[in-house]
């Protein structure tokens, strides 16, 4: 008696990429969250001469923001890592949305202030809710590419927002820039709620494919792709950044005594005071210290953030393929950059044109946000899914005191000194902190 064997031939299932759509609504949903923060910077000359302001009153009016902004980002990666990011981050879109509008609705600078602080609160959880959904999305070869992204919209906004932001200035008043910035948030927080579920095997728009892709399981194997190598020697490089395998943070309490996390948290504190130094400052610089029109501040404000998108892609991509999936690298070679810039900055001639002026910009900002991807992927290494939102928020609450204290301190020098030159030399110092900072945490390598 012969016995019949039946072959069954499984056809590998086609998988979705659903990932990318729920990249695009962080994208689109971080990107209002940047622009509701930043259209502030837009009309302080504005402000300045309405409100009566000095310097250092000014720039207390962005400092409020992120006093609010720092308060809640630990609670809210500790409630995350609990129930997930998609729920809170909802609230925190239509409540940023909501404070944005009030703002447009103040009828002196102390009401504004705190309206800034109220939108702040409401900012805080985004950028952990948004990197967290990253973390759960994303498989480990793709996330530096993502976080870019993620990072690109920061830019996107600060490209956006100066012209857009002048054109409604100049014909509706500087009341309306809030009000209309306002209108997007509220849209997408619906947006946000009923499409991005925290984890793909949540969401009933993403097959069983596209998950084990992600989870890094036999979807690889069945679909003939391979695993992207990130073991890799970078030889001297490595010893430079101390790569080494690392053990995995599987406790919040781990992650609170981890040295790595707090050392990329102070990293990124430095290295932010430069960028919310620039965003405060550089629309002012630029009417009070070149002497241009708000026509022309407009488009040329919008030159370090062309060049913060290009360079956040970039190092994003070249961090995942080039770099093994190293952080660090980008981390110190974005702020040695950035201080070569600066330095041509404030060697530039006050006779020189805006194109001339936007191209430095550009450099500028380029040069420096090739890290900007690092920072938020650099955790992703050594945690898992449960406590990386805990790590995220101890870096944007440590990182983001800088966008308190640098206006602050910015203001304090310009009224001292009267000099713009002073406020680039206090930056490149800070740029040179956040590396020597970078160099006491290890380069983590994935097993």
């Amino acid at each position: 008696m012969s016995e019949k064997v039946k072959t069954v031939c499984h056809t590998p299932m086609h998988r979705t990429h659903y990932r990318w759509i729920v990249l695009a609504i962080i994208f689109a949903f971080y990107m209002m969250n940047f622009a509701d923060r930043a259209n502030l910077g837009v009309v302080l000359p504005t402000l300045k001469s309405e409100f009566v302001l000095t310097n250092m009153e000014t720039g207390a009016l962005m400092s409020f923001f992120f006093l609010g902004y720092a308060i809640t980002q630990i609670p809210a990666g500790l409630f995350m890592s609990k129930v997930g990011p998609r729920g809170i981050v909802a609230t925190s879109i239509m409540g940023f949305s909501v404070f944005t509008f009030l703002i447009g609705a103040s009828v002196n600078a102390f009401m504004m202030k705190w309206f800034r602080f109220g939108l702040g609160l409401f900012e805080g959880p985004s950028p952990v809710g948004g990197s967290a959904t990253i973390k759960n999305w994303y498989p480990p070869q793709e996330q530096g590419f993502a976080s870019g992204v993620f990072m690109g919209a920061t830019s996107l906004a600060l490209i956006a927002v100066p012209p857009a932001s002048v054109w409604i200035l100049l014909n509706y008043g500087w009341r309306m820039v809030f009000w209309v910035c306002a209108i997007p948030g509220c849209i997408l927080s619906i947006i946000w709620y009923f499409f991005v579920h925290g984890r793909p095997e949540d969401s009933p728009y993403c097959n069983q494919a596209e998950v084990d892709y992600i989870h890094n399981t036999t979807a690889i194997e069945a679909n003939g792709t391979a695993e992207l190598n990130t073991t890799g020697s970078l030889g001297w490089v490595d010893k430079l950044i101390r790569a080494s395998k690392m053990k995995q943070l599987e406790t919040n309490m781990e992650v609170f005594k981890s040295w790595d996390i707090w050392g990329n948290a102070l990293t990124y504190f430095f290295v932010g005071f430069v960028t919310y130094g620039l965003m405060t400052w550089i629309p002012s610089y630029l009417v009070n210290g070149r002497g241009f029109s708000f026509i022309k501040m407009g488009w040329v404000a919008s030159s370090p953030w062309v060049g913060a998108l290009v360079g956040q892609l970039l190092g994003g991509w070249i961090s995942d393929k080039w770099l093994y999936q190293r952080r660090k690298p980008n981390m110190i070679f974005g702020p040695i950059c950035l201080i070569i810039m600066l330095i041509v900055l404030i060697h530039t001639p006050d006779s020189t044109s805006a194109w001339v002026l936007s191209i430095i910009l550009f450099l500028t900002g380029g040069l420096l946000n090739m890290a900007w991807p690092s920072y938020w992927a650099y955790p992703m290494g050594f945690t898992t899914g449960k406590t990386y939102p805990t790590a995220i928020s101890i870096m944007t609450t440590v990182g983001n005191l800088s966008g308190f204290f640098s206006p602050l301190i910015g203001g304090y020098l310009l009224d001292v000194y009267q000099d713009w030159n002073v406020v680039f030399i206090f930056l490149g110092v800070c740029a040179a902190l956040s590396i020597l900072m970078s160099l006491t945490i290890k380069e983590p390598l994935r097993e």
